[in-house]
């Protein structure tokens, strides 16, 4: 068990995404992982492949920059790519995080 542990380990918060779809598919050995990846997202594997790639990204930058720069940035590029500052503030309002965070996702949009 300790080596199966260590080479999940080794992928990280994707690793744990995928055990536990493939727990939850009540498959075992390759049509875990087949149902898995074909659970996790859009396109059926390549979906599941990709929505994998994505949560290793997020981790990676989360890890780094924290929850708050991370959303600050993304908003900011958002608005600065067109989108406006009304469907923006929905947005953030309907978001499930602290009411402060909100308050201060809009003041750097300039709400």
């Amino acid at each position: 068990m300790d080596e199966a542990v260590r080479k999940i380990a080794a992928l990280g918060f994707p690793g744990v995404i995928l055990l536990i779809a493939m727990a939850t598919t009540g498959f075992t050995g390759a049509a875990a992982i087949t149902a898995a990846l074909a659970m996790l997202g859009p396109g059926g594997m390549i979906g599941g492949i990709m929505f994998l790639g994505v949560i290793g990204i997020a981790t990676d930058a989360l890890s780094k920059f924290g929850l708050e720069a991370l959303l600050v940035g993304v908003y900011q590029d958002r608005q600065e790519k067109g989108e406006t500052l009304d469907a923006l503030t929905k947005e953030i309002s309907g978001l499930f995080i602290s009411d402060d965070l909100k308050r201060k996702l809009k003041e750097e949009l300039g709400c």
